[in-house]
């Protein structure tokens, strides 16, 4: 199943900044190894903002949940997720 999800990251002023510079890395860590994995499809950057738009690809809501639930950053997320399906009109036989 794809599934579209904005994460808005909204980190509390006043945390330790190494602790937030860890937080950062850890995550930039598990990124990368779901997008090496296939489940995280696509992430773009939302411009101007500490936010991204990505696709996952994952057999069901309870294993992107636990996906999200595992990123370093979540306790400070704000998640939009948007179940996606083939539109009729696509030309492409693949999920691009």
């Amino acid at each position: 199943m794809l599934f579209q999800v904005e994460m808005n990251v909204e980190i509390p002023h006043g945390l330790d900044p190494d602790m937030i510079a860890q937080l950062k890395e850890t995550e930039r860590l598990r990124a990368q190894e779901l997008q090496r994995s296939g489940q995280w499809r696509h992430l773009w950057r939302v411009a101007g903002r500490y936010a991204n738009v990505s696709i996952f690809d994952v057999e069901s809501n309870e294993a992107l949940h636990g996906i999200l639930s595992t990123l370093p950053l979540f306790p400070f997320m704000r998640v939009s997720v948007t179940p996606l399906c083939r539109h009729p009109s696509s030309i492409h036989s693949d999920d691009r």
